[in-house]
């Protein structure tokens, strides 16, 4: 049976671990809806994916709607949305359910950190059967501090009982790779992910830059 180089591999979770994006887009165009805007296309819902939900309303008004309107409490009603249809098209990407059955085969403790609240991550995991033993689950209000500050993953690494160095962190912004560069991980840039078109990702310095998981679990594996 072949074995990893690494210990545990933890995984940011919107664009990394989970296509989320026709959830976050229904629910900002739910919210859009609502306020008599047009709905924001696929594409630019997995553009603006990454930033969270303000960045997913903004993208659907101009700069004077913004102004005309309480943007958090739109926000909040995305959110409030999203919560009650978390997992109606989001699903694992192609390749991620043998990724992680192939970690836990060997008994490799795999885990995610995200800034995703946690009153979103936990019930979204407990839904997603289909990747079952996740050791960790990391969100933004887990710690004061989220990324791109190393101490989410660190606190992953505790939990899991790993140091960093023996750990792979994969996600789709750049945020994670300099979280994972500052807790002293190895680096994959997940480029099935969320990235805007104007990302150079070489910028990122990554230590990979994976095309798909299939490409991962072949890297892994190796």
């Amino acid at each position: 049976m072949t074995q990893s180089r690494f210990a545990a591999v933890l995984f940011d979770l919107d664009g990394t671990l989970l296509d989320t994006a026709p959830d976050l887009g229904a629910a900002a165009n739910h919210v859009l809806a609502q306020i008599g805007k047009a709905p924001l296309s696929d594409f630019v819902i997995r553009q603006t994916a990454s930033d969270g939900a303000l960045a997913l309303i903004k993208a659907g008004l101009s700069e004077t709607e913004q102004a005309e309107h309480d943007l958090p409490v739109l926000r909040q009603q995305l959110l409030d949305h999203y919560a009650q249809h978390l997992y109606v098209g989001t699903r694992p990407y192609d390749g991620m359910v043998e990724l992680i059955t192939w970690l836990n085969n060997r008994a490799i403790p795999w885990g995610v950190v995200t800034n995703k609240p946690a009153f979103l991550t936990d019930p979204l995991l407990a839904l997603v059967t289909e990747l079952p033993h996740c050791a960790v689950a990391v969100s933004a209000d887990t710690l004061p501090l989220r990324k791109p500050h190393p101490e989410p993953l660190w606190h992953a690494c505790e939990q899991i009982g790993v140091t960093a160095k023996e750990c792979l962190y994969v996600g789709d912004h750049i945020r994670d790779i300099e979280a994972g560069r500052n807790a002293g991980m190895t680096t994959a840039i997940a480029a099935w992910g969320y990235i805007a078109e104007n990302e150079r990702l070489t910028d990122w310095l990554a230590d990979v830059e994976m095309a798909d998981p299939h490409r991962l679990l072949t890297w892994l594996s190796r």
